[in-house]
C-alpha cells in the first residue's frame, strides 16, 4: 500500500513538473512572437480615409507626428515617400497642386539631409489649446488658424519655433492645412 501511495505521488509531482516547464515554454515562445513597431509604422498606420483628424488641433498634430519622423527617424526611401504622402493628405487641394509631386519630394529630401547635417531634432511640439483657435469665414470658405510650438534640440542647445497654421474645411468638412509660416520673435 504503502509503494503504491509513493508511486501516487511521483506521478503526481511529475505531471506537475511537466505542466510547468511547458508553461515556461510556452511563455518564451509567445515573448518571441511580439513585434516592435517603429514610430515611423505607427504614424503610416493611420488610415486618413476613415479616420482623419476632426479638429484643426487634431490635423497639426498628426502634421507634426510626421514631421517628427522625417526629421528625427530612420525610415528607407519608401517610407518616406509614404510618409510624405501622409502629409499631402492633410493639404488643401491648392496647397498640394502648387507643386509637382517628385519636385516636393526632392526639395523635401534636401531640407531633411539639410536639417540631420545640422544635428537638428524636433524635441517636442506643443499646438494651441483648442479654445485658442481662430476660426473665421472668408470668400465663402471656413478657416481656422492655430499656432504650434516646436522645440528643436541642436547638441545641449534648445530653441523655441513658433508656427502659425492657416486650415480650410474642404467639402468633406476636412480641415485642410492651407499654409503656415514662422511667428518671428516680437522682441527683434
Amino acid at each position: 500500500m504503502r509503494g503504491v501511495f509513493v508511486v501516487l505521488i511521483l506521478a503526481a509531482m511529475l505531471i506537475a513538473y511537466y505542466h510547468h516547464m511547458s508553461n515556461i515554454s510556452k511563455g518564451k515562445e509567445d515573448e518571441d512572437v511580439v513585434v516592435e513597431t517603429s514610430v515611423v509604422t505607427e504614424t503610416l498606420s493611420r488610415n486618413l480615409t476613415t479616420n482623419y483628424p476632426s479638429t484643426p488641433k487634431e490635423v497639426i498634430k498628426y502634421f507634426s507626428d510626421i514631421t517628427q519622423c522625417f526629421y528625427n527617424e530612420e525610415y528607407t526611401d519608401d517610407e518616406l515617400i509614404k510618409l510624405a504622402d501622409q502629409m499631402l493628405l492633410l493639404y488643401d487641394d491648392e496647397l498640394v497642386n502648387y507643386q509637382d509631386h517628385d519636385v516636393y519630394i526632392m526639395e523635401l529630401k534636401n531640407d531633411i539631409a539639410e536639417y540631420k547635417a545640422n544635428n537638428y531634432v524636433i524635441s517636442s511640439y506643443a499646438p494651441s489649446a483648442s479654445t485658442d483657435v481662430e476660426y473665421f469665414s472668408e470668400d465663402g470658405s471656413e478657416w481656422a488658424r492655430i499656432w504650434c510650438m516646436y522645440t528643436i534640440k541642436s547638441g545641449k542647445n534648445y530653441k523655441p519655433i513658433q508656427e502659425v497654421f492657416i486650415l480650410r474645411k474642404d467639402d468633406k468638412s476636412h480641415w485642410r492645412i492651407f499654409g503656415w509660416r514662422l511667428v518671428e520673435n516680437e522682441s527683434s
